[in-house]
């Protein structure tokens, strides 16, 4: 599976290709998406989650937002399966 495009982003809101949602914050994985509550985790990633990651060979990037968005649908253009944790207002 494919993972889906950010079709927009601006403050407080993001659009995911293929659902019909607009999402304050979101998950999105190959073949899904889902709204997320910052509140479940935080906004900052902890040093041990990136360490974690890193460890499964998983390529991590901590980046604000709009650069998060921009850098995450270059790499589903390119057809790279990538995941990501996004907060509309940080």
């Amino acid at each position: 599976m494919a993972s889906p495009k950010i079709a927009s982003l601006s403050w407080g809101q993001m659009k995911v290709q293929g659902s019909t949602l607009t999402y304050k914050d979101c998950k999105v994985w190959p073949g899904g998406s889902r709204a997320w509550d910052w509140r479940e985790t935080g906004t900052e990633v902890p040093p041990s989650t990136v360490e974690y990651l890193e460890k499964q060979g998983i390529d991590v990037r901590v980046l604000q937002t709009e650069q998060a968005v921009k850098e995450y649908n270059a790499l589903v253009a390119q057809g790279v399966r990538v995941g990501g944790v996004f907060h509309s207002t940080c």
